[in-house]
């Protein structure tokens, strides 16, 4: 689930931080940037449960309306499609979730009055109101509601998103990323799979971690080189008017161009140039690009750019 791009932020994030407090260690700093992307996957997990606790909250809702003492027509013969949604079954079930939740021990019984409060948001959507009207059921149109109210409410709700601020401060810019995760896994759900269904694994490819750990590494300790190398190509610059994550954001594109050879100098380039028009000012990122391209072509120059099968040996 944790791919480079998301790598690349928190690394950026965690950098900011060093540099701002140069009494942390890099052995804190490469165990705080490991455990923020365990936290991502946490999130993952947690939103992936809410469908969960929310259509629990549904089933639940209907069977008190139904033992009322003068129960209405519709508590009495609800529309079930809502709680009988197929997909969220299957994940309630799903052998994955239940471990990883098991193991850590995440719930939203805590938050009980924001499952609620979201349950009846839904309720009074037109995606609810599509759905349970709908002439044609099934799987399929199981996932896609569920699709859809991540996407368009949960993403959106701001209410959710204090909150899990204020569970995490490592949560702060996740959501709309990990949404995007959980739509994905979705949409790869086949019934046929069952519990068995596979969830996403918290890195995407094997070697993630390791690149995670070695960019931090070489972005903390060639900070000073990386300092000289900006501050060569930036002379008609007033560097104090530089902006501090500008500069961050170019230190650990660098710390990938220089230490990836397998990596295209234009990938990173542009993951960083897309960092830069998120997290830094409007023209931050034609800025960034700038310089990190004059900074390339003289390290290309002098022979100190190794990338496999386009550019020159380094020399050093």
């Amino acid at each position: 689930m944790i791919n480079r791009t998301l790598i690349r932020i928190k690394t950026v994030q965690l950098m900011y931080a060093f540099l701002n407090n140069k009494e942390k260690s890099l052995q804190a700093t490469e165990k705080e940037l490991l455990f923020s992307l365990e936290k991502t996957y946490e999130l993952y997990n947690l939103l992936l449960l809410l469908s969960v606790e929310i259509t629990s909250f549904a089933d639940k809702k209907i069977e008190m309306g139904k033992k009322k003492l003068r129960p209405t027509p519709e508590e009495l013969n609800p529309n079930m499609r809502f709680v009988a949604n197929s997909f969220v079954a299957q994940l309630s079930s799903n052998s994955a979730l239940q471990a990883y939740v098991a193991d850590k021990k995440i719930s939203w019984i805590e938050h009980a009055d924001l499952v609620k409060k979201l349950y009846e948001r839904i309720v009074d959507s037109s995606i609810y109101q599509e759905y349970m009207t709908a002439k044609e059921s099934g799987y399929e149109a199981d996932k896609q509601v569920w699709r859809k109210i991540y996407r368009k409410i949960f993403l959106v709700d701001e209410e959710l998103n204090d909150r899990l601020e204020d569970m995490s401060i490592f949560w702060n810019d996740d959501i709309e990323i990990v949404v995007s995760f959980v739509e994905k896994t979705i949409k790869r759900f086949e019934q046929a799979n069952g519990i068995q269904q596979e969830i996403l694994p918290m890195y995407k490819e094997e070697d993630d971690k390791e690149f995670a750990l070695k960019l931090i590494r070489n972005a903390v300790l060639e900070d000073d080189t990386f300092t000289q190398l900006i501050d060569e190509h930036t002379k008609n610059w007033e560097i104090d008017r530089i902006a501090f994550i500008d500069k961050v954001i170019m230190k650990v594109a660098l710390a990938e161009i220089t230490d990836f050879p397998t990596i295209p100098v234009s990938v990173t380039l542009n993951e960083y140039i897309e960092i830069a028009k998120v997290y830094s000012t409007d023209k931050s990122s034609i800025f960034v690009n700038g310089v990190l391209d004059t900074i390339v072509n003289t390290l290309r120059n002098t022979n100190k750019l190794v990338k496999v099968g386009y550019f020159l040996k380094d020399t050093k």
